[in-house]
Parts: structure tokens; C-alpha cells; sequence
């Protein structure tokens, strides 16, 4: 199918001088001001005048995130669903909107969403219905989104998750959000934008991608916040296999709404940051959003109900467009799908096709552990700080690397998890490495921690070349490695 064309004029937008004030002037990289201190309850944010007596504000942030399912075809059609396909290669008739086609649920889609639903807390719907959300845009064909606004398949959940207390990684609050419902949608086509030639090219490959909408109370008040609950949210979707959750695909993309008032006040009127897919940036967009609305508001301004935009590159929000209302959309049921009905054990028909059906309780029976309850256990087991297993586990592919070395070692885990975290992990940051492109392999590192638990080799001895057996070759290399001796920094060791 050729790409649409729609020609418009491309303007770059830039913030204005009101967004910048906060932030620091010249040509080096600007930021945000950082939030306040964090207080019982709420995060109260200290004003910029707040030297002058003025009472300090609160600041509201709550999320919708929406996740792409993994699932090997779209949420209607049977189109395949393949990151970075050549464009408008995977588009069906209906995903087209193409006259007379109509919508096919994908079985999968729903399963995910339940599973989700039940990792969260949530009560599932026996029954959910579908809706159409209207809206026009280039990558919409049908002009419509087909999704679950008054009925949708979980609602009434919640997420726990923690954050450094004060900066310290030793002290870690537990804090909690409600989520307020799940519900299954159809994803958008792409539009890419062409600046040279002021055109708009329209990939369609996206269109009908099966998504799951969680949305979130606003019982945060800060980006840090909101960050740590969506990274631990991605840990849940990636432990479920729901959604492999990857954020620079586009595979979690958050919508974060921000407002502020004063303490005994009604809430503030709220601003909408659009489509972040940075758990950074995320945090980033919303600490300067809240400190650019107080600005706003004490400089006798207002603040408007709009949808805004993040741009990474200047630290701020822009803004994109008036925030559309639920009239705006036209919500209406789906003519096309009837009514989603679920099952549980006790009300599934004798006789049933298990193929035609989800069972509820079939689902929850075949829930793995959650990233909570893999912490605890890596703590009873190893005996490591608690603030360790939520690095293992928030690095991808680090608790597997850990276990490995600690069933090949007779070190204490404890001493391990020193030289995974402080030697290993640190140089592959500062090299930009993840743990499957680590260097070492757990294997190796594992005989290297054997020989000096034995006492065979020490650091000392390790930096004599003249006292060195050949046998200890690769362990003292990679001993020198670890310390910081080693200059070639292009050495791959296997």
C-alpha cells in the first residue's frame, strides 16, 4: 500500500520565554528545577517565593500507560505485528478501514489483559463492552478507535512500588497507586514528518496493534514518583510476557496529567503531557511541569487545560493542543462486537470448547512471581540487602547473570553481589553495555571469584607479570580489568 501524503506547513515548536525562565540560560543543556522536599502524604512543592511567606503547593500527577500486547497478529485483524517492518507492509483490509470488513477479537489480546488485570490487583470483568472514541487524524482511517471506555475488562486495582527515601539507596519507601481500570484498544497508525519537504508520510503498520490503556489514580505528586511506579509496571508486564514493554519501541508509551494547588484547596486545573517513552524523561517532563504551572499561577497567570509535549532537548513542555473532553470524542458502542463475556471455574458451561472461551481462574492459576515476591526470596535465599534485589531485578538479565555466578562460586553471595554490582555493572555502564553484551560471562567470573576465595590469587599478585602462571592468565587479566588497570578497553574476554 503507498504511504499517504499530506501536505502541510512544518513549524518547530519552541518554548516559550514563560517555559524557559526556570530553566538555565546559555548554550549549554538546559533542566528542569528540581522538585521540593518530600513530606507526610503529598509531596508539597516549595514555591519560588516561598522565602516570602506564600503557603506552599501540592502537586497531583496521575497516568494512563498504554502497552502494547505481545502478540504474534493485531487486536481485530490478522495482520502480523512486527517492530520496524518495512512501512505499510503489514496492513489488512480492515486495519485499511477498507468498506465491509469487520473486527475479529484476537483471543490472545484478552488473556493478556486479564493476566495483567490480576498481577494488579484488579476485579475482572465478567462482561466488558466496546466503544468507538471518535477523533480525526491522519493515522486513524476509520476516524475512530475502537476501545473499552464504560465497561471495560479490570477495574479497581493497585500497584506497590518503592523509591529512594532523600536520594539514599539504603532507604527505600513503599508507596502505593490505585489502579482505576485496564482496557483493551486499538492502536493508531504512525505519521513521520518530514521537515525538508513540509510533507507528512503515514505508516499504517501500527494501526490496529492491540494495546492495554492502565489507568492510574492521581495519587502521585512528583516525576520521581511516577517513574518508579512505571519501571515497576514494566517489571510486571515483562515477568507476565503481557507486553515486552520496551520503551524506546514504543512498546509503554505514558501519558502523565499534572496539576497543583494549595493544601485545603480544591484541585487545580490539570494539563495533560503526551506519549513520554522514558521512565527519565517522564520524570523530567512532569518536575518541570509542575514547576512551570506554579510559576504560572503566581505570576497571576492561569493554567490552561491543553494537552502538551515534551521536548528532551530544551527540558520542557510545550504546548500541543486544547485538551478534547469526553462530548469531543462521541463515545458510542461498538455495532460490530458483541459483548465480552469471561468465565471462572463456576460459571464455565459444561461441555465448553476451552478454545472459545477464557477462564479467569485458569489464568490466575498459571500466574508467575511477581518482581515483589522474586525480591523477597532473593533476600531469604541469598541473604543480600533489599536494595540489591531491586537492582538485579531492574537490570534486565541481572538476576540471572547474579545466580549463576553464585551456584558456580563458594564465595558468599554476599560478596558477590559486591563485585556484580560495584566492578561488573559499573563498568558496563560507564561503557554502555547492557548485561547480555557484559564482556564476562558468569561462568567466568565465577572461576575468577573461586580462585581468589581459595586464596590461589590475590590483587597483589595478580599485578606481578613476572610471578604470574600461565593458568592464571585470563583470571588476573580480568582481575586487572575489574580495578581499572586495564588499558585496552577494546579486549572482549570469554
Amino acid at each position: 500500500m503507498a504511504a499517504s501524503i499530506l501536505r502541510r506547513s512544518l513549524l518547530a515548536p519552541r518554548c516559550r520565554a514563560g517555559d524557559v525562565a526556570a530553566l538555565h540560560s546559555g548554550p549549554s543543556r538546559r533542566r528542569a528545577q528540581a522538585p521540593g522536599p518530600i513530606a507526610s502524604g503529598r509531596k508539597t512543592v516549595k514555591s519560588p517565593a516561598g522565602e516570602r511567606g506564600v503557603a506552599p503547593w501540592v502537586a497531583v500527577v496521575g497516568l494512563e500507560i498504554h502497552a502494547q500486547i505481545s502478540s504474534n497478529s493485531k487486536l481485530f485483524s490478522g495482520s502480523q505485528v512486527q517492530f520496524a517492518a518495512p512501512p505499510n507492509s503489514l496492513v489488512s483490509f480492515f486495519d485499511a478501514s477498507l468498506p465491509g470488513t469487520l473486527p475479529a477479537l484476537n483471543r490472545r489480546c484478552v488473556e493478556a489483559a486479564v493476566m495483567t488485570g490480576l498481577a494488579l490487583n484488579c476485579s475482572i470483568n465478567k462482561k466488558s463492552l466496546f466503544d468507538r472514541k471518535h477523533y480525526f487524524y491522519a493515522d486513524l482511517p476509520a476516524g475512530y478507535q475502537i476501545t473499552q471506555q464504560r465497561l471495560p475488562v479490570a477495574v479497581n486495582g493497585s500497584l506497590s512500588y518503592s523509591l529512594c527515601v532523600g536520594g539514599k539507596k539504603n532507604q527505600m519507601a513503599t508507596r502505593t497507586v490505585r489502579i482505576k481500570q485496564i482496557q483493551l484498544e486499538q492502536d493508531s497508525g504512525k505519521s513521520l514528518h518530514d521537515d525538508t519537504r513540509s510533507q507528512t508520510l503515514i505508516d499504517l503498520n501500527r494501526a490496529g496493534v492491540g494495546l492495554m490503556e492502565v489507568v492510574m489514580e492521581p495519587d502521585m505528586s512528583s516525576g520521581e514518583e511516577a517513574a518508579a511506579a512505571v519501571r515497576e509496571l514494566q517489571l510486571i508486564l515483562q515477568t507476565l510476557g503481557s507486553s515486552q514493554a520496551i520503551m524506546a519501541e514504543g512498546q509503554l508509551r505514558v501519558d502523565a496529567n499534572v496539576s497543583v494547588h494549595h493544601p485545603g484547596e480544591p484541585l487545580g486545573v490539570r494539563t495533560e503531557v503526551k506519549n513520554i517513552n522514558s521512565a527519565r524523561f517522564l520524570a523530567r517532563a512532569i518536575d518541570y511541569e509542575i514547576q512551570r504551572q506554579i510559576k504560572e499561577l503566581e505570576n497571576g497567570g492561569t493554567v490552561i487545560n491543553e494537552t502538551r509535549a515534551f521536548d528532551y532537548k530544551l527540558g520542557c513542555t510545550i504546548p500541543m493542543r486544547d485538551k478534547e473532553g469526553k462530548q469531543d470524542y462521541r463515545f458510542m458502542p461498538e455495532p460490530n462486537l458483541p459483548p465480552l463475556i469471561l468465565y471462572d471455574t463456576k460459571s464455565l458451561p459444561a461441555n465448553t470448547n476451552h478454545q472459545q472461551v477464557v477462564n479467569i481462574d485458569w489464568i490466575r492459576e498459571r500466574l508467575p512471581d511477581l518482581p515483589s515476591v522474586r525480591r523477597v526470596k532473593l533476600v531469604e535465599q541469598y541473604g543480600i540487602l533489599p536494595e540489591h534485589s531491586f537492582t538485579l531485578l531492574n537490570e534486565d538479565g541481572l538476576m540471572e547473570f547474579f545466580e549463576n555466578v553464585a551456584r558456580q562460586t563458594q564465595m558468599s553471595a554476599k560478596k558477590v553481589i559486591g563485585w556484580i554490582l560495584n566492578d561488573m555493572l559499573g563498568y558496563l555502564k560507564q561503557h554502555n553495555l547492557t548485561v547480555q553484551e557484559s564482556p564476562v560471562s558468569s561462568l567466568f567470573l565465577a572461576d575468577l571469584l573461586n580462585l581468589l576465595e581459595r586464596g590461589t590469587i590475590s590483587s597483589s599478585a595478580a599485578k606481578q607479570e613476572n610471578t604470574r602462571p600461565a593458568m592464571w592468565l585470563h583470571e588476573t587479566t580480568l582481575l586487572l580489568f575489574f580495578q581499572g588497570l586495564w588499558q585496552n578497553k577494546n579486549t572482549t574476554l570469554i
